[in-house]
């Protein structure tokens, strides 16, 4: 796990490292648990680094993050663990946009499924060229995002945008990702966008902090001022059909899936 995800902080800043380049730095439900406590804690009382800005990253040159690693379904045997798995991911998401510190997610390479989610969430996105972003679900495992996902990627992309990344599959260049609204700049190589990161995280320690909490406080509210609908039932019909068992065994065995509808 400690090699896993890194955690490091220096001058007020902390950088989570999502480090699986072997597996395109695919998340772990432990990963995530470890994201979900980094943030709960970073900038409160009870956070001994007195961090003031939080910059997530990938391993590696090829991603950022490839979505939740696929071999953490095969345990699922009925509903309820899809329905346990989404309440856990979206906890982890809801915690990372009520840090009490700005986030920033510095993307390149791969940014997709659990991965894009990560970075819906950060309070800005900045990415290299080589980015490629979205959420193939409908072409790979055959599940479905939970509304607060939805909820999520409309906000950043427009339903319009949303409903064509979704329901074609297709991944969203650099180019595309920033015309969108999900990046606000695009840099040369991975190593620009880490180097912009630190460079934005340095410059929001030096602002008023008070400034800096009321607006993410206040965006924050924006956000949850429409509640967000059950989706239970859509989970249960994804998770539980035999189109997502086939999704996992295709991805494993390298082919095709073979989608039934059923």
């Amino acid at each position: 796990m400690t090699e896993e995800l890194l955690y490091e902080v220096e001058n007020d800043i902390g950088r989570i490292i999502l480090n699986r380049p072997h597996r395109r730095n695919a998340l772990t439900f432990a990963m995530y648990d470890r994201i979900r406590e980094i943030c709960r804690i970073a900038g409160t009382y009870d956070d001994p680094d007195e961090v003031k800005v939080l910059i997530f990253s990938g391993g590696g040159d090829m991603a950022f993050a490839a979505g939740t690693d696929i071999s953490q379904f095969r345990d699922f045997t009925d509903k309820q663990h899809a329905i346990d798995y989404e309440e856990k991911i979206e906890v982890v998401m809801e915690q990372i946009e009520q840090c009490a510190v700005p986030t920033i997610a510095a993307l390149n390479g791969f940014v997709t499924g659990g991965g894009a989610s990560v970075a819906a969430s950060c309070a800005i996105r900045i990415a290299s060229t080589d980015v490629q972003i979205g959420v193939p679900i409908a072409r790979t495992l055959g599940n479905c995002l939970s509304i607060g996902g939805l909820k999520r990627l409309v906000a950043l992309v427009g339903e319009a945008r949303a409903r064509y990344i979704l329901l074609t599959g297709q991944l969203m260049d650099a180019t595309a990702a920033q015309s969108a609204g999900f990046i606000s700049e695009t840099l040369a190589d991975k190593q620009a966008v880490d180097a912009r990161a630190m460079e934005l995280a340095q410059m929001m320690t030096a602002f008023a902090p008070l400034t800096i909490k009321a607006t993410m406080e206040g965006l924050r509210r924006l956000r949850a001022a429409t509640p967000t609908p059950r989706d239970h039932d859509l989970i249960e019909m994804c998770f539980g059909s035999e189109d997502f068992k086939e999704g996992i065994s295709a991805f494993f065995e390298k082919r095709k899936p073979d989608w039934q509808g059923k």
